[in-house]
């Protein structure tokens, strides 16, 4: 089904802004039927599989249709799980970040229940919960249905299966009868169609297709990080890996133009393409990736099925995608015309429900990987060096040159002892390229690639925060804020990293400079011994 621009559909501006800032650029199959029915007050059931963008498909109509300066209960959303109660009451507060006087309450077992009383008592005009929590506070009267006009079921058949069907009924029984009520489910058995039958008016179906993967020859991984190590691990994957050809996905235009700018900063062929460019634009991008000019492209889903190269050896997806559709469109990418592919997802913190989510969606378990250390990227340096110097060996001649290490065996030296400073001074020097800049001088200093590390004489005994040595740095040199990398403050010294081609600027103009009012020293580090 043919996708739209969220811009087509009757919206406000207040959720068109969430919307993009939420990296959404375009509706996807369930939306699209979806929200323009339900604004027409239409009851519809929604068959679509976890993560195809059911909550928003639902959310959008109801946060446009309440009252905000009614502080009733106006829509309750019955979800099976505490965890599913909890991803659609985030993904509504993201939506509503610029509704004013829009409040949601998740509300499930396990949970204080008398700080969900009195948050009642306060208003809520959007109650996201488990069917057993929301009738306990039926039961107590702290839950007031008598202003509902919404009433949605999301993953009706998982509730049904769980044996709430006495509880929904009991809910739908004493909501009034003039509400919406949208009923969304994987599946649509008896039980669901007799529910319909019973308390919707003319409910409209709406199905959408499942879309199958299509990439068996892709292997994927997941591993599991700090948000604030999203760049240092891309950078060792890239590094380990060492693509001709990768992709990297974000969810938002702003986040991929800033990938793309720490990219470029450590040394790294990248460029961005989304939907904030114009033709020429995206045309100029994707022929520079075409030709391999540019080795790494930073992109947003929408961009994804613009590229069709056959050669992408690896995905990167830098940011989970909202909707799992999107990650059979992201991995699609790579694997194809039976070739391998590799790809991989971060997960930050509660990502790992939407990763059972798209394991769920697509039928297949994806592997935990752990983050590659510096030794792991060493060994990848020697096993390239090995290849080529196989294949070097099998096609020169090197009759003159065994002469020459004839004479050092003779000498001094064994044949190991020779093959291996060889072999050391040619990893060596293949490090120094790949991590060469214009100020490629500054030595190892145990940054990551592309980067340098510094010292500075200042810490926290000193009240120093990182706050503070970005904003120091930022404000004294022409180095943007976002392209300074890891800041590690102790006591009484602070560690930061910043881009190599800045390193000697940084150094000069903050030597004897101040931060928070504190003279400081910065010079090189030295190399973290392992």
């Amino acid at each position: 089904m043919q996708k739209i621009r969220f811009e087509e559909l009757d919206i406000s501006s207040d959720v068109l802004r969430a919307i993009e800032d939420m990296g959404f650029e375009e509706t996807t199959p369930i939306q699209t039927k979806a929200i323009p029915s339900i604004m027409q007050g239409k009851d519809i059931i929604g068959q679509a599989q976890t993560g195809t963008g059911k909550t928003v498909a639902f959310g959008i109509p109801i946060l446009e249709k309440i009252d905000s300066f009614n502080n009733n209960t106006q829509a309750i959303i019955l979800c099976p799980t505490r965890e599913l109660a909890i991803q659609v009451s985030e993904e509504l507060k993201r939506l509503a970040k610029f509704k004013r006087n829009i409040t949601t309450l998740p509300v499930y077992g396990g949970q204080s229940i008398s700080k969900q009383i009195k948050a009642l008592k306060k208003g809520v005009q959007v109650v996201i919960g488990t069917p057993g929590r929301v009738m306990d506070h039926m039961r107590r009267g702290t839950l007031n249905l008598s202003s509902i006009e919404f009433l949605i079921l999301d993953e009706a058949d998982v509730m049904l299966d769980m044996g709430f069907i006495d509880d929904i009924e009991t809910i739908l029984r004493d909501i009034p009868d003039n509400k919406n009520t949208l009923f969304f489910s994987a599946t649509i058995p008896k039980s669901i169609k007799k529910l319909s039958r019973k308390y919707q008016k003319n409910s409209m179906f709406v199905k959408v297709a499942h879309e199958k993967l299509t990439v068996p020859t892709t292997e994927q991984y997941y591993l599991e990080i700090k948000k604030g190590n999203k760049l240092k691990v891309l950078s060792r994957l890239i590094d380990l890996y060492n693509p001709e050809l990768g992709l990297v996905f974000c969810n938002t235009r702003k986040e991929v133009d800033r990938v793309n700018m720490q990219l470029q900063a450590r040394g790294y062929s990248s460029d961005a393409i989304h939907g904030g460019l114009n033709q020429n634009q995206r045309d100029h991008v994707m022929n520079n990736f075409k030709s391999g000019f540019t080795e790494i492209l930073v992109a947003t889903n929408v961009a994804a099925r613009g590229i069709d190269i056959e050669g992408i050896e690896i995905v990167f997806n830098y940011d989970v995608p909202f909707d799992t559709d999107y990650y059979v469109h992201r991995i699609g990418r790579t694997g194809r015309a039976g070739k391998s592919g590799i790809a991989f997802t971060f997960i930050v913190g509660k990502d790992i429900y939407k990763l059972k989510d798209i394991q769920k969606y697509i039928k297949k378990s994806i592997s935990r990987k752990n983050v590659p250390t510096r030794d792991d990227i060493e060994q990848a340096r020697f096993e390239k060096v090995e290849i080529e110097l196989m294949e070097y060996i099998d096609r020169k001649h090197l009759g003159k040159y065994i002469n020459y290490i004839e004479n050092l065996i003779d000498n001094k030296y064994t044949a190991i002892e020779i093959a291996a400073a060889l072999l050391k001074k040619t990893i060596e020097k293949q490090a120094e390229i790949e991590n060469s800049s214009e100020e490629a001088n500054l030595g190892d200093t145990g940054a990551e690639a592309g980067m340098v590390r510094l010292f500075i004489n200042k810490g926290k005994r000193d009240n120093i925060s990182p706050k503070h040595i970005v904003g120091a740095i930022s404000g004294e040199t022409s180095l943007s804020g976002d392209l300074i990398g890891v800041i590690d403050i102790y006591e009484d010294f602070t560690f930061v990293e910043v881009p190599k081609r800045n390193g000697h600027e940084v150094l000069n103009i903050m030597k004897n400079n101040q931060i928070r009012g504190n003279k400081i020293n910065i010079e090189l580090a030295k190399p973290i011994v392992n």
